[in-house]
């Protein structure tokens, strides 16, 4: 039996991972999918100081208080950055640790370092205006697909902007965890996470791809749990 923890990344919550947390439940695996403060069910916490730290502190506290070892980590796209601050803090805890289709930051960057230039400098202008929350992308825009895109809609909410520019400070706790992989999502065109690929197969991961949208927990449950049971 492993334990994952599932980490969602922006304007999503721990709904998104149903699908995959169910197989992998059914196949004997303990399963925590935790909702970062301010969106989700825990939208009514929004407030305008939460910040990356505030999400990665939402993380450890699952894993301290639920007092879990050997996890497999796994953070989806957003979550990459949360997840690399959580190694950074709960380093001897993770046995696996996972990136699904997800930002790949280094020391000092923030998710607006590592996107490209218009959603950086929209995410900036927004900030200078006064907006505290950055409100969701449409399912389609992700590539979902079109049966579950009205769904994802629905569910998705706005997420705090704090989170998408402040830095996130790394030793190599990341790189220290003895198993790494990258998944990418073939059929959402991407340069970040193209990048993400990119960068963890020359640092020797192990690498996979799926033809689906960015949301491969929604578009491909079962091809991705094979992979987390596989990677675990």
């Amino acid at each position: 039996m492993a334990t994952f923890v599932l980490v969602h990344g922006a304007w999503h919550g721990a709904w998104c991972w149903r699908r995959v947390a169910r197989l992998l439940t059914a196949r004997q695996h303990e399963v925590f999918t935790p909702t970062l403060t301010g969106v989700a069910e825990r939208s009514h916490l929004a407030r305008p100081d939460i910040d990356l730290d505030t999400q990665i502190l939402d993380v450890v506290n699952v894993m301290k208080w639920q007092e879990l070892t050997d996890v497999t980590l796994v953070g989806h796209s957003y979550g990459g950055m949360v997840t690399s601050g959580v190694a950074e803090k709960m380093e001897r805890a993770i046995a696996s640790f996972v990136m699904l289709d997800a930002f790949f930051p280094e020391n000092g960057q923030s998710l607006i370092d590592v996107h490209v230039a218009p959603v950086r400098d929209g995410i900036l202008a927004a900030e200078r205006g006064g907006a505290t929350v950055i409100p969701p992308r449409p399912a389609a825009m992700f590539n979902v697909n079109e049966k579950d895109r009205a769904w994802v809609d629905a569910q998705c909410t706005p997420h705090p902007v704090k989170c998408f520019t402040q830095k996130v400070m790394l030793t190599g706790a990341r790189e220290r965890i003895a198993k790494k992989a990258y998944i990418r999502a073939s059929g959402y065109p991407s340069p970040p996470f193209d990048h993400g690929l990119a960068t963890a197969r020359s640092r020797g991961w192990n690498v996979y791809e799926l033809a689906c949208g960015h949301d491969v927990m929604i578009d491909m449950p079962l091809g991705l749990a094979d992979i987390l049971e596989e990677v675990a």
